[in-house]
């Protein structure tokens, strides 16, 4: 799971060079981690989606939950679910959604098709927030904005054709509209901390998974790379970002970030020998390229010095 969302413009923190650095390599280890999603759920045999999302969430919910009374204390910790209010119930909700959606979608489309979408949501992020809230959007963005959805048209154009099963194409937009909807809330509403709100919508996508499951029986085969999918994937991936994104520039968090979508297809096709498609090649290579070029300048642009004689960003050196 993907949180490149970052907003383009953020205030950092006082950070010490070293702490800097440990942020590099911690929201990397995050991008590292949700980029096993898809490996690990492929070596899950369970025939209900239902199942795998319920044992997923459980393990996600009771890793983050242990992360945060560690961090925080179980004081700490009921007072970040308290003061998340609606914003964080929202973002909750579009959390459950996209991540029930991601083991949903496995079953009808690759990896590959389901992760590059995803890289897009940065952009799309931008897209709803200027409908919702007239939030400004460089042309660039603008630019950017329509080469993400030109590439998400040319991977989902196989779906149009019935060289694929429209469910996955659907499932995977789905889960790029929630985390963009997620990041433009987050964005409006920035004290909702984004670990509590996640945790909230682990243990959502259970109940609504327990109700819907036919069987929570699972060999000791699946239940160990459950575990895998659900603590490793899921909730290591969220621990090391929240840790790390708040040390680094957001646009540097963000381009760290695309190492999931484009790590996740290569270890899918090396250890299952899942190859995606043509088109799902091509659409991606625009979408990542759309994000790369669109981070690039917004990092150029957050380096510039605000007023003559005033420092950007701290040197990553």
């Amino acid at each position: 799971m993907t949180d490149t969302a970052s907003p383009p413009i953020a205030v950092l923190p006082i950070v010490s060079r070293r702490e800097e650095r440990a942020g590099y390599l911690l929201v990397f280890l995050s991008a590292l981690m949700w980029s096993f999603g898809g490996t690990f759920a492929r070596f899950i045999h369970a025939d209900d989606s239902w199942t795998v999302v319920f044992w997923r969430s459980v393990w996600a919910a009771a890793f983050l939950l242990g992360f945060m009374a560690w961090r925080d204390g179980w004081r700490g910790t009921l007072k970040l679910f308290r003061d998340m209010g609606l914003p964080g119930l929202a973002v909750a909700i579009c959390f459950a959604v996209a991540s029930t959606c991601f083991v949903v979608a496995l079953s009808y489309t690759t990896v590959a098709n389901i992760l590059l979408m995803q890289a897009g949501v940065p952009l799309l992020a931008a897209l709803f927030a200027w409908a919702l809230f007239r939030e400004r959007v460089s042309v660039t963005t603008w630019v950017a904005i329509a080469a993400v959805i030109a590439g998400v048209a040319i991977m989902v154009s196989e779906s149009l054709d019935g060289a694929v099963s429209p469910i996955g194409d659907g499932l995977a937009l789905l889960i790029a509209v929630m985390f963009s909807i997620a990041t433009v809330i987050t964005r409006r509403f920035a004290h909702v901390r984004m670990t509590p709100a996640t945790c909230l919508g682990t243990i959502l996508a259970a109940a609504f998974a327990a109700s819907q499951a036919s069987t929570f029986a699972v060999s000791g085969h699946d239940m160990g790379f459950l575990f895998a999918f659900g603590v490793i994937n899921l909730g290591l991936g969220l621990a090391f970002f929240a840790t790390g994104a708040r040390l680094i520039p957001a646009a540097i968090a963000a381009l760290l970030g695309t190492f999931e979508p484009i790590l996740g297809p290569i270890w899918v096709w090396l250890i299952h020998s899942e190859v995606p498609s043509g088109r799902t090649i091509v659409g991606g290579a625009v979408v990542v390229t759309a994000l790369l070029v669109h981070i690039g300048l917004e990092f150029k642009r957050q380096a510039r010095p605000v007023r003559p004689g005033v420092t950007g960003l701290p040197s990553p050196n």
